[in-house]
């Protein structure tokens, strides 16, 4: 049995459009509060621009419940879906 957040998993992989770079940095930060919980480690810095965003992303969720983060990703993900 699939739970909706592992279909949302592969629902997002299937999306006909590429979502935004914002939308999937967002996607990103949900799915790692959702599957993980609260940020860990060091920020990446330097020249890891993307790193360094993916961590901002995640780490702007600090203190979300898991539960509450597979819910909004499975939200976004419905959304993404209904744009076509």
């Amino acid at each position: 049995m699939t739970t909706p957040f592992e279909q949302a998993q592969q629902d997002v992989q299937t999306l006909s459009k590429k979502p935004s770079n914002d939308t999937l940095l967002k996607l990103y930060a949900l799915y790692k509060q959702g599957s993980v919980g609260d940020v860990t480690g060091e920020r990446p810095g330097g020249f890891d621009f993307v790193g360094g965003a993916k961590y901002d992303a995640w780490a702007a969720l600090k203190g979300m419940s898991r539960e509450k983060a597979q819910a909004e990703y499975v939200a976004l993900v419905e959304t993404l879906k209904a744009r076509g």
